[in-house]
């Protein structure tokens, strides 16, 4: 089996993706629930300005990447992946969350080569310098820039990310699925790699 690199997204990818849903509803005094959840940028799932929201994630950003729950099955995944291939986590988390990530990824029980924090969503050239074989992500917007650099993606199945996909974007719905193909994935790249040979 060929070692793949793995490159993946933190928030919404290994975690739920309404972890943060709870305490901004308390916050705004709203009432939104994850059916309601269509677009990717909080502040306008919220229906408050983008200041508004990045005052609230200041306040509590460290406490709700530290109360998120993981994806079903993400851990024992990634487990398994450990063992055979490379994991690279590349999150548009700040810097200043390194600390938190680290121990949520720990706890939950989420190994990995390396953590980039990138404190932007522009992810092509950590790929590129990752030389990432597959990216797992839940941003429709990123999926669709690596897509378009010649990266394939993995998109995880929300309901702020419906969209046509290009040819190397597929929608996923769990870490089960994810793990299947990057199986044939390997076996595919292995098979390529004999035949180069």
């Amino acid at each position: 089996m060929q070692k793949l690199n793995l490159c993946i997204d933190i928030d919404g990818t290994v975690t739920e993706p309404f972890y943060w849903l709870n305490r901004a509803n308390r916050y705004f005094g709203k009432q939104v629930t994850p059916d309601d959840v269509s677009v990717y940028e909080i502040h306008r799932v919220l229906d408050i300005s983008e200041d508004d929201y990045n005052e609230f994630y200041n306040l509590y950003g460290k406490l709700l990447h530290r109360e998120a729950e993981a994806r079903f099955g993400a851990s024992e995944v990634l487990k398994k992946f450990y063992q055979e291939h490379n994991i690279h986590f590349v999150t548009a988390r700040e810097e200043e969350m390194r600390g938190v990530s680290m121990e949520w990824l720990a706890e939950h029980q989420m190994p990995l080569d390396t953590i980039s924090l990138l404190g932007s969503h522009y992810k092509v050239d950590r790929a590129r310098e990752l030389q990432s074989d597959l990216f797992i992500e839940d941003n429709y917007s990123n999926a669709l820039q690596l897509a378009k650099a010649g990266f394939d993606v993995l998109l995880i199945d929300c309901s702020y990310n419906k969209g046509k996909l290009p040819h190397n974007v597929s929608r996923v719905k769990n870490w089960f699925q994810i793990k299947t193909i990057v199986e044939i994935r390997a076996q595919r790249s292995e098979l390529d790699f004999k035949i180069a040979l």
